[in-house]
């Protein structure tokens, strides 16, 4: 009876420091969203490159893959009260930070291996670039038609580089490698940090 009232106190431990460690992710990713964004000179003026995603990604290598997704829908739905999108931006910025995160949180659960966390970074970063292009082709784009016409959008493309001619041109060409840059960016710069803290969580990581 002992033991098992012990184990229960560790997991009791152990949920409130994911709880505790989630939320104040969650409200480092909202400021790190409003305080370091800033526009690519490359990519068209609605987009912009920031560091939010750090937070999630350190969530998931140490809590796990929900604690990630959670502290990307915060910070998204944080967004939604000064929104300049109708709510678009945000939920492309949700489906694509998920993308990032999950790998990175599933791969660092089954291994804390080096090597392997890094691998599960690489994966995150190119899953969600591959889905930014559906996404933003089949559901992002479309619905922000009502804001902006879609001429537009692809003329902001083509004044950068002249040849691209279609949507999915653009977001192949642009989009997919800007989101894939910066997930892996957000990702590389959390792994010293996930190496210092996994000791804090109680991760048993070998050298890779």
């Amino acid at each position: 009876m002992s033991n098992s009232n012990t184990t229960t106190k560790k997991n009791r431990g152990l949920d409130v420091r994911r709880m505790v460690f989630t939320a104040l992710m969650a409200a480092l990713s909202v400021v790190l969203s409003e305080l370091l964004s800033f526009k690519v000179p490359i990519m068209p003026s609605f987009i912009s490159f920031d560091f939010s995603d750090i937070p999630a990604v350190l969530a998931a290598l140490t809590m796990g893959p929900v604690s990630g997704v959670a502290v990307c829908l915060v910070k998204n739905l944080e967004g939604l009260f000064t929104t300049m999108t109708g709510g678009v931006g945000e939920l492309s910025n949700f489906v694509l930070s998920a993308c990032l995160v999950l790998p990175i949180g599933f791969v660092a659960k089954k291994s804390h291996r080096y090597s392997v966390v890094i691998l599960g970074c690489i994966a995150g970063a190119v899953l969600s670039g591959l889905v930014s292009v559906a996404s933003n082709y089949f559901i992002v784009y479309p619905v922000y038609t009502a804001i902006m016409p879609m001429e537009t959008i692809i003329g902001m493309y083509k004044a950068i580089l002249p040849s691209v001619d279609s949507l999915l041109e653009c977001l192949v060409i642009f989009n997919m490698p800007f989101t894939m840059v910066k997930g892996l960016i957000a990702a590389l710069l959390t792994v010293p940090l996930y190496k210092r803290l996994k000791l804090v969580f109680n991760r048993q990581v070998t050298g890779g």
